[in-house]
């Protein structure tokens, strides 16, 4: 639910701005990093090599975000062959420009993460993300990225407003990490076999980490058509890897004389009823869990109105279910039905449907990544608000040149509504459109059934 969290927020910005900016001008990449120490050894544990692993993976995260309607332009797969040129092209540029040097590392490793850890970064000794695995120490002699002498010009840059992380708090986390000052790191393993050959020397291959983070600009290179989408307007995270994405990528584009990103946003955890997400305490929801219990709409909207996007937050189906009974079953999908019957029963036809805009308000929230808001406004300020003086007016009981009067606002309305939840609710969106088409509009099956 963690990777679908993600995507979600990035599908609802996509289609905000190819509404807005028309589709040709919006570039949406997805997709897996399939190289590294983990996906080796889980490969191994199947009885198959690394590549058929991946392979039998990578499909099931494309299923995913067909369930959950992500309308991607592009989904990378990190083992293609003309990514994999990319990653050696960038490498060799930032060795060229004296930024890769050989070298000796000593410390502790997560296989989980694909990351050393520092002191620092232990909890009881363990990495805090994988309390159950023991962290391994390793010695070898790997290649390393002047991270210390270019992490000067990645911190003047954030200073300077060159590109942005969000929220701000992770900024300032980012900031004094980089003022307390960091170490050269590694950027290839001479004992992993599962991954791209260091260009130079195939003895060793390239961090997974590096090799991952260079999918952002890869794409837009060898994808048809998209080279003038670098750089990006956005990269979107989970927090716990923000250090590679605000500080380590950056440093890797500036030793390559690549341009950066322009903003960084990682966003927070779910907990399940206070709880962290667990295979162990098996407390891990799938998006498909919840499709089938909510649609595949209600799952978007419940995800994306639970807490403010950025922060952690805690989630039970309990609450869930009160919250899709409460916004989408009594709320949105009453509201329809309400109108669509009275319309049917006065036997009006209505003029078609006119093209609406969305309000500059929802916009304000959509650019500031505030989904939370953005749906409150919805609700609060439109549906609420329809449904009082639903309520006031009481159409039922008018005839004539008085309902046709407020049952054209009424539609109209509704078509606006159709506009505004489109980012983030498609399918019901459309749904709503073809109802409220006109001339004549009729009662159609409840959009979100009552639980």
């Amino acid at each position: 639910m963690g990777h679908a969290y993600t995507t979600i927020a990035a599908d609802v910005i996509a289609r905000y701005y190819r509404k807005k900016l028309g589709k040709k001008n919006v570039f949406f990449l997805t997709g897996t990093d399939e190289h590294g120490q983990k996906v080796a050894e889980a490969a191994k544990e199947k009885g198959l090599s690394p590549k058929e692993y991946a392979d039998s993976v990578a499909p099931r995260f494309k299923e995913a975000w067909e369930l959950l309607k992500i309308d991607y332009d592009y989904f990378i797969r990190t083992t293609d062959p003309k990514h994999e040129a990319i990653v050696v092209e960038l490498l060799e540029k930032a060795k060229k420009n004296g930024y890769v040097y050989p070298g000796t590392y000593k410390g502790l490793y997560c296989v989980g993460c694909e990351k050393f850890l520092t002191e620092g970064d232990l909890e009881n000794g363990r990495c805090p993300l994988h309390p159950n695995k023991e962290p391994v120490y390793q010695e070898e002699k790997n290649y390393f990225l002047k991270l210390k002498d270019l992490s000067g010009q990645v911190l003047k840059k954030i200073k300077d407003g060159e590109y942005e992380i969000l929220p701000k708090k992770r900024e300032h986390e980012v900031v004094s990490r980089l003022e307390l000052g960091v170490e050269d790191i590694s950027i290839s393993r001479a004992g992993v076999s599962w991954g791209i050959p260091v260009p130079w020397d195939k003895s060793q291959t390239i961090y997974v980490w590096i090799d991952a983070l260079i999918n952002y600009y890869s794409a837009t290179q060898f994808v048809e058509g998209k080279k003038s989408f670098w750089p990006a307007d956005l990269h979107l995270v989970g927090k716990d890897i923000l250090w590679f994405h605000a500080v380590i990528w950056q440093a890797l584009l500036l030793a390559a004389e690549v341009q950066l990103p322009k903003t960084i946003f990682a966003h927070g955890f779910f907990t399940i009823n206070g709880q962290k997400m667990s295979k162990s305490l098996g407390n891990v929801i799938s998006p498909k869990q919840l499709v089938d219990r909510y649609g595949v709409d209600g799952t978007r909207y419940l995800v994306l109105s639970a807490y403010q996007f950025g922060s952690d937050g805690d989630i039970s189906i309990e609450r869930f279910d009160e919250r899709y009974n409460a916004d989408l079953a009594n709320g949105l999908g009453n509201l329809v039905s309400r109108v669509a019957k009275l319309c049917e029963t006065s036997g009006f036809e209505f003029p078609r449907a006119e093209k609406h805009v969305i309000n500059s308000e929802l916009s304000k929230h959509l650019k500031n990544f505030r989904f939370d808001e953005a749906l409150s406004l919805i609700w609060t300020e439109i549906i609420t608000h329809l449904d009082i003086t639903i309520q006031e007016k009481k159409p039922w009981v008018l005839k004539g040149k008085d309902l046709k009067e407020i049952l054209t606002w009424l539609v109209e309305e509704i078509r606006g509504i159709a506009t505004e939840i489109k980012p983030f609710l498609p399918e019901t969106a459309e749904k709503i459109e073809r109802q409220f088409a006109g001339p004549a509009i009729k009662s159609e099956k409840p959009l979100f059934p009552r639980l």
